[in-house]
């Protein structure tokens, strides 16, 4: 059964604007961080964590789940995730072999795409791991930021902004390996099939 829902309903909703606008904060968040107003770089960072909790959470609840919010929702968290690594360490916040660590397991990643391709697969459902990795990065890398202030709550934020780091960190490689499971899965059986 197709959906007869309109094209603009379906890019046009809630959550996909809350995707949308979080991807126009990247270059907002960069143009911060260089220019150092790292106050403000912690609301927009903050902005986004809060939007990205909220689009998933109406999209479900409401029923505006679209393949447009399905696309926008991981790439909007992955540009978020990587333009604040390398906007931290290149304000020496965090260090260059962490953003080397987490770029590399988006590599691995991204490294599976021919793979589904040419087997013409979709792309698997995100797992809770990864879910929980996202969470861990998106509002572990603001309160590091906040911790790099020298202030109280910056003194108080540190400590909590480490711990969600590299905890992110090693959630981030573990649904990195599962997700290569999924695809060497879905090839053999797609390879299976075509055996038959």
């Amino acid at each position: 059964m197709t959906d007869t829902t309109p094209l603009y309903r379906q890019i046009w909703t809630v959550p996909n604007l809350l995707s949308i606008g979080r991807l126009i904060g990247v270059p907002v968040f960069l143009w911060l961080m260089a220019t150092d107003h790292r106050l403000w770089a912690l609301w927009v960072l903050a902005a986004s964590g809060v939007t990205d909790y909220l689009d998933g959470k109406i999209a479900r609840k409401y029923g505006l789940v679209t393949r447009l919010g399905q696309l926008l929702d991981p790439a909007a968290d992955r540009l978020y995730i990587l333009s604040t690594i390398f906007a931290l360490a290149w304000k020496h916040i965090i260090p260059w072999w962490l953003v080397g660590l987490l770029v590399l397991r988006e590599l691995m990643v991204f490294a599976l795409g021919p793979a589904l391709r040419k087997h013409h697969l979709p792309i698997p459902p995100v797992h809770f791991v990864g879910k929980a990795a996202t969470f861990c990065l998106i509002y572990g890398f603001p309160l590091v930021l906040l911790g790099s202030l020298d202030n109280p709550w910056g003194h108080t934020a540190r400590p909590i902004g480490w711990s969600f780091v590299w905890w992110g960190t090693v959630l981030y490689w573990l649904a990195g390996v599962m997700y290569v499971g999924q695809v060497r899965g879905m090839v053999r059986r797609a390879t299976q099939s075509l055996a038959r």
